[in-house]
């Protein structure tokens, strides 16, 4: 792991008496990274590859940092020891972005903390290049109903370097209509096998789902899409087919596949991906109950593998197609949602998944989940309906990645 320390020190000193002053903290550090020494007048000569701290090694060094400021990587991180004045000079930089709504970030104190932090640091680092320049396909135009779930494309690129891409519905069912039975009888065949029941879920409807499947592959490819969300409903309205286990097939081959068009929760699968390696549950708040600090989460699709068993079912707001109930494994979980037009804020919170319920006039899939924190978010400050869950507590490792991106945590 190689660590780019842009150095910043005053023309008083050398490079040579630079290290000798800081030897004790970068010696420590050369038994966990290889550093990279890069005078602050080079700083241009570095790629958005490269993973950087600012290195305050002496005192008289703030103007400096004006003077490149435009070129350094942000946010900005520095690494201060407090040797030759360097603390009081970070403290002052600091100070500069805060007044400016900059973010920034001073590294001190014990080596072991400052080591676990440019660990996450790095991790956060190669998220955001893995984020940057992915492409998020919009299979038809979000769900009229998602008035509160709008990104600004312009908004959210400069933020995170993603694009949306818009692809008509129209265009799916072009590719829909070219699939032929054969190309997905094997399919169809070994899904049935491993579910657990059929019901209400005809071989015909089987062989619809899987041309959706098969034909968002097919966009997937051509378009080089990292994720994607669907108007499922508008697809029911035009062949008679939710998108559900199309999506569910999606998810499990890799691919981060959300519902009805929503744009802030398929970027907040992508990024959890990203960050945990982890595949999602897309659902929406059912039923929250304030006494016992309880929500239930429920959609009629999931990734197969994130369940223990799975059963087909009809689609349940129109009753007809495939929908699916999975049935996942009881623990520990995270909550999680990315929202705002520019995607600057989030929800987070942990809890204990206890319960797969059964109740009949909800989505197929449905999970009661004791959170940690106060399910009264949910009736009083919401960042929309859908919210997000992976299995696990993954609370730190979110929460990092989001505050050092200078997202604001709703709670």
């Amino acid at each position: 792991m190689i660590v780019n320390l842009i150095t910043f020190s005053s023309f008083l000193h050398d490079r040579d008496s630079i290290k000798t002053s800081h030897e004790a903290i970068l010696t420590r550090l050369e038994k966990y990274f290889t550093l990279n020494f890069v005078d602050s007048s080079e700083v241009a000569k570095l790629t958005p590859d490269d993973f950087c701290i600012l290195f305050v090694a002496t005192g008289g060094v703030e103007r400096l940092l004006i003077q490149y400021f435009e070129a350094l990587p942000k946010p900005v991180i520095m690494l201060a020891d407090g040797m030759q004045n360097s603390l009081a000079a970070a403290l002052e930089m600091s100070a500069w972005m805060r007044v400016r709504g900059l973010k920034s970030e001073i590294l001190h104190g014990e080596l072991s903390e400052i080591v676990k932090r440019i660990f996450v640091l790095y991790n956060n680092f190669k998220a955001q290049r893995k984020l940057y320049g992915a492409r998020i396909g919009v299979i038809g135009v979000p769900s009229n109903w998602l008035i509160a779930s709008n990104v600004d494309y312009l908004l959210a690129k400069r933020r995170w370097g993603i694009d949306y891409i818009e692809v008509p519905i129209e265009h799916l069912c072009d590719y829909y209509r070219q699939i032929s039975d054969d190309e997905i009888g094997e399919i169809c065949a070994r899904l049935a096998l491993h579910a657990l029941a059929c019901h209400d879920a005809s071989p015909e409807d089987m062989l619809k789902a899987m041309r959706v499947y098969k034909a968002l592959q097919r966009i997937v490819l051509e378009e080089q899409f990292n994720a994607l969300t669907l108007n499922c409903f508008k697809l029911l309205e035009l062949i008679g087919c939710t998108g559900c286990l199309a999506l569910s097939k999606l998810n499990d081959d890799g691919i981060v596949a959300g519902c009805e068009g929503d744009l802030q929760s398929v970027f907040t699968m992508l990024a959890i991906k990203i960050l945990s390696g982890q595949e999602t549950f897309m659902g929406n708040p059912s039923m929250i109950n304030t006494r016992s600090n309880e929500i239930i989460l429920s959609h009629c699709t999931i990734g197969l593998k994130q369940t223990e068993q799975f059963m087909l079912c009809s689609h349940f707001e129109s009753g007809k197609s495939i929908g699916i109930r999975g049935i996942l494994p009881v623990g520990d979980v995270t909550i999680a949602k990315c929202g705002g037009e520019c995607l600057d804020q989030y929800y987070l919170a942990t809890g204990t998944l206890t319960e797969n319920t059964d109740y009949r006039n909800m989505c197929r899939t449905q999970i009661r989940v004791h959170l940690n924190s106060p399910v009264s978010y949910f009736l009083r400050n919401p960042l929309g309906n859908h919210h997000v869950l992976l299995q696990g507590n993954y609370e730190t490792l979110l929460n990092d990645f989001f505050q050092v991106n200078a997202c604001l945590r709703i709670e």
